[in-house]
């Protein structure tokens, strides 16, 4: 699974380049979706980005997002971050949206900690937030503001376009109940946070020679240097799941996207994972989703 990069991007979708693209570190660009479908946009192949995009997307699609797919209709906002691959086909004849790319530094400094720490860009949090007609104009909007600031001469345009990134990102926020948007921040939820932050890094399987080798809880407290009982503790508390679950649960969700998305074998795939044997893979596998690699692979292609 190779990431595509900026210039990848450019160079498939419109076949020109920026001129100061790999000048311009953070880079930011705004596009029309039904301008991109006009350059033959219709269907993004399944990997990992090297940037950011927000989109907003109206009529159906289907989305492959991790190893989870969605069918999504009217008008949707959605984030993706370069943590996850992903991939999406339009299912209607006249789509319409817009949607915007930016790499992290275009952030630096200018959010609170990381923009990767935003709740709509943690592997696993909500990534689609579906819109009424007024939150749809809202970000209308905002977009076509962004697009506007992009054609000026404005010595400080950037930062603007910031700021109306930032309001599309809190316009997302304040869709979701605030009591799920923070947590308390005490020893056990910064331990658990940085577990986790660990094992996403691990993720995704981008070749079939890299290899996963911390599935053990154990591995996982020697590398945070704590001891795994207090390890196990606090993500207890903080999830109500042990360490072991998590790992495992992770470990399913990368199985499930290698097997629908790569053509590579079980013995691969398996490899991947950390797995000795395949056969050690398919029990593992067949455990905890009732299926085996070959049959979960049959119904999903």
């Amino acid at each position: 699974m190779q990431i595509e990069s900026l210039e990848d991007f450019y160079r498939h979708k419109f076949n020109w380049m920026p001129d100061d693209l790999k000048k311009d570190i953070g880079h930011f660009n705004v596009f029309n979706l039904e301008e991109t479908y006009r350059h033959g946009y219709s269907t993004v192949k399944y990997s990992r980005r090297d940037f950011y995009k927000i989109m907003l997307i109206r009529d159906r699609h289907l989305f492959h997002y991790a190893d989870k797919s969605v069918e999504v209709s009217g008008a949707n906002l959605i984030f993706f971050n370069p943590s996850v691959p992903y991939k999406f086909e339009r299912l209607t004849d006249d789509p319409s949206g817009y949607f915007c790319i930016f790499r992290e530094a275009f952030f630096a400094g200018q959010v609170r900690n990381s923009i990767k720490e935003l709740p709509m860009f943690i592997p696993g949090g909500q990534a689609v937030f579906p819109l009424n007609a007024e939150k749809d104009e809202e970000i209308t909007s905002i977009f076509k503001k962004m697009q506007q600031e992009l054609t000026q001469d404005y010595v400080y345009k950037y930062d603007l376009i910031r700021n109306y990134l930032m309001e599309i990102i809190h316009q997302a926020l304040k869709l979701k109940p605030a009591e799920t948007l923070y947590q308390h921040a005490d020893a056990n939820t910064r331990l658990t946070a940085v577990f986790t932050d660990l094992l996403e890094r691990q993720f995704p399987i981008e070749s079939a020679s890299q290899q996963f080798g911390m599935r053990s809880a154990k591995a996982f407290a020697q590398q945070l240097n704590v001891h795994v009982n207090h390890l196990n503790r606090a993500v207890r508390l903080v999830t109500g799941k042990t360490t072991t679950e998590l790992i495992f649960e992770r470990l399913i969700a990368e199985a499930k996207a290698l097997l629908q998305h790569t053509n590579w074998n079980i013995a691969e795939i398996s490899y991947c994972l950390g797995f000795e044997d395949p056969s050690h893979f398919n029990h593992f596998f067949k455990k905890l989703t009732d299926a085996t690699p070959t049959s979960f692979r049959q119904v999903v292609s």
